[in-house]
């Protein structure tokens, strides 16, 4: 169903959700083990979704854990969150894996936790998503409400947790979701790196899923360019959480011995916040503020980074990619780089320039159409690629 109406969005630019949860959950995550597949659940309980608090919805939800994949392919586990519309629908159901934008790094920032309770930030965007009748999964990422460190900008290990999520999803008992159903990826700005790699490691990790599009905006491409562009900006928090992230997945980079005291302060309050608060402090912060040497100098940071670049692979399913002309985050430039490249290997992709507003309020004005657009792709309609 395409939906015409004022888009139900009211998300807020920062918010932090630091309440102790008070919703059944899956407990502690279980241990990582060596059996089993990406994708196959350890662990499930009932929770809520509320877009409010106290919001009710005709929906059902499970907290979960799966199994996925880290950045360099080991086994994992993550933790997320299924929903599903209780509409009496037969048939296959459409299934949205979607990827949150930044929440921050205490594990009081993950979704499965602030969607029972109504706090969490994209909560309003998805409920448009289930007002379709669609189900939603919504991942924590790697280390976000599971033991360690979130990897808060590894592309690989978000794409694999976005991609495992939906396998999960449609694995869970009591969801009525098929194997054989239609999928969708999703996401902005975080979750716009997430989805863009989900969709390109989709055709190789992943093939068995029927995905039939990935709708993703605002996306940090690369991040040594983000990074020099938020160097000293009211955006340079992101910069240190992400260099958290970065040394979570890989510890030989050994963030620590790049910090003096200040960084160190900062880094370790980063760690148990989210982006409110994190965002705030690391504002209008230069890297050798925090630094006794540039990390980002390093060929091993250089490389490490690399790694997440994305448009090395054109996405087996079509794309709708989306970029305001104005971000004051991720540069335009760096969208319009990731549309070349996508193009120059032969994706089927539609680029839609943001004209009036800027990052956050991207994911408020373009959902609607996003969601519009995933729409004909579940429909069977046809494409309007413009490479």
């Amino acid at each position: 169903m395409r939906l015409r109406s004022t888009a139900l969005a009211a998300v807020a630019a920062l918010a932090v959700s630091a309440v102790p949860a008070a919703i059944p959950t899956a407990g502690a995550a279980p241990a990582v083990g060596t059996t089993g597949a990406p994708g196959d659940i350890v662990g499930s309980a009932p929770s809520a979704f509320h877009p409010l608090p106290g919001q009710p919805t005709d929906t059902k939800a499970w907290k979960i854990h799966y199994r996925s994949t880290t950045a360099d392919g080991a086994p994992n586990i993550v933790s997320g969150t299924v929903i599903v519309p209780q509409d009496g629908r037969t048939g296959p159901r459409p299934l949205i894996t979607y990827a949150v934008g930044t929440v921050g790094l205490g594990d009081s920032c993950a979704p499965s936790e602030n969607l029972p309770r109504g706090t969490a930030m994209e909560a309003n965007l998805i409920q448009q998503l289930t007002l379709r009748g669609w189900a939603v999964v919504v991942t924590d990422y790697e280390g976000l409400g599971t033991p360690g460190v979130h990897t808060y900008t590894v592309g690989p290990s978000a794409g694999h947790a976005v991609l495992d999520a939906a396998r999960a999803a449609q694995r869970l008992p009591g969801t009525g979701l098929s194997a054989t159903g239609p999928v969708g990826i999703m996401g902005y700005s975080q979750g716009g790196q997430a989805s863009s790699w989900a969709a390109e490691l989709q055709g190789s990790y992943a093939p068995e899923l029927q995905v039939k599009g990935t709708a993703t905006g605002g996306v940090p491409g690369d991040l040594l360019e983000v990074a020099d562009f938020n160097n000293g900006s009211y955006g340079s928090g992101l910069i240190f959480m992400a260099a958290a992230g970065q040394d979570a997945a890989f510890p030989e980079l050994r963030l620590d011995s790049y910090l003096n005291p200040a960084g160190r302060l900062l880094i370790a309050g980063m760690k148990e916040n989210c982006v409110a608060i994190d965002a705030i402090a690391g504002s209008f912060k230069r890297i050798s503020d925090l630094t006794t040497r540039d990390p980002l100098a390093q060929p091993d940071w250089r490389a490490r980074l690399n790694q997440s670049r994305l448009g090395r692979t054109a996405p087996a399913a079509p794309v709708y990619q989306y970029h305001a002309l104005a971000d004051e985050l991720i540069p335009y430039g760096v969208g319009r780089r990731l549309r070349a490249d996508w193009c120059a290997r032969g994706a089927n992709l539609e680029f839609d320039t943001v004209w009036v507003g800027e990052h956050v309020s991207g994911v408020i004005t373009h959902s609607l159409a996003a969601g519009n657009w995933l729409a004909d792709r579940f429909a069977g309609r046809p494409t309007h690629a413009d490479c």
